[in-house]
């Protein structure tokens, strides 16, 4: 439905149908003045998740991390039995 003007009714609730193209997506609605308003797709983040989206930083890891782990570039992880073995060592003082 690009580019073409259509006329549709606001039912007695306030409600309005967009059509199938915006079938189960978040939308943003905003006044543009007297009578008009802008529709527009949106995706919703947690409000938890946010800062992570506020510090570039820390964004710019992830994604770097996401990239990398893509690539299969990984580094080998903690030598659990070293790890098990100290603790036995540990518990046995």
């Amino acid at each position: 439905m690009k580019n073409a003007t259509v006329t549709k009714n606001v039912d007695s609730k306030g409600r309005l149908t967009l059509g199938e193209s915006f079938a189960n997506q978040t939308v943003l609605i905003e006044p543009r003045g007297e009578g008009e308003v802008l529709v527009k797709l949106a995706r919703v983040i947690p409000a938890r998740e946010a800062w992570l989206y506020k510090n570039k930083e820390a964004l710019a890891s992830v994604r770097r991390g996401l990239q990398q782990a893509a690539e299969g570039q990984s580094v080998p992880g903690p030598d659990l039995e070293a790890v098990a073995s100290l603790v036995e060592q540990l518990q046995d003082e």
